[in-house]
């Protein structure tokens, strides 16, 4: 069996959830990552993304220059542990729609994170059960329009006639 901790990777960047977007984004592009997670000293209590930096920060016309990622970070975080199988981590993966999971300790402080890459690189998982995880991962979910921003009013308008789209 392979184990989390056979395929993680250690030594995590980690941001206070009183960093600011800007600290955050800065620091994405320095590590050429998409994903951070935030700490309380070493204990994990969210992680941001690229993706939360732009919807819940810049979409909404935020400042980020003065946003924390407190305001911005996912806060109900699944979490693996340096002993789990890396087969269920994989399952629960691809289950849930997610690339990565930080890896935690008893006491859900932060010890390192395991990705889809590193099992595809390290964990000598059967290359069509890591393709078919990735598949499952990489399925679109269909859009929340419920709190739909101004630019959501012209998202799909596209070039066209100038008329509006009739709805069925």
């Amino acid at each position: 069996m392979t184990t989390v901790a056979d395929v993680m990777t250690r030594g995590v960047r980690t941001m206070a959830p009183s960093d600011t977007v800007v600290r955050a984004a800065q620091a994405m592009d320095q590590l050429n990552v998409g994903v951070i997670p935030v700490c309380d000293g070493q204990k994990l209590v969210g992680m941001v993304t690229d993706r939360d930096i732009v919807v819940r920060g810049v979409a909404q016309e935020q400042d980020p220059k003065s946003l924390k990622l407190a305001d911005v970070m996912s806060t109900n975080v699944r979490c693996a542990r340096e002993d789990d199988d890396v087969d269920q981590v994989l399952s629960e993966m691809a289950d849930t729609q997610i690339r990565r999971m930080p890896v935690v300790d008893g006491q859900q402080q932060l010890v390192g994170i395991i990705t889809l890459g590193d099992i595809a690189a390290k964990g000598g998982e059967d290359e069509d059960e890591v393709a078919e995880s990735l598949s499952e991962i990489s399925t679109p979910a269909a859009p929340d329009r419920s709190g739909q921003s101004q630019a959501s009013a012209d998202a799909g308008a596209g070039s066209g006639s100038g008329k509006p789209r009739r709805q069925r």
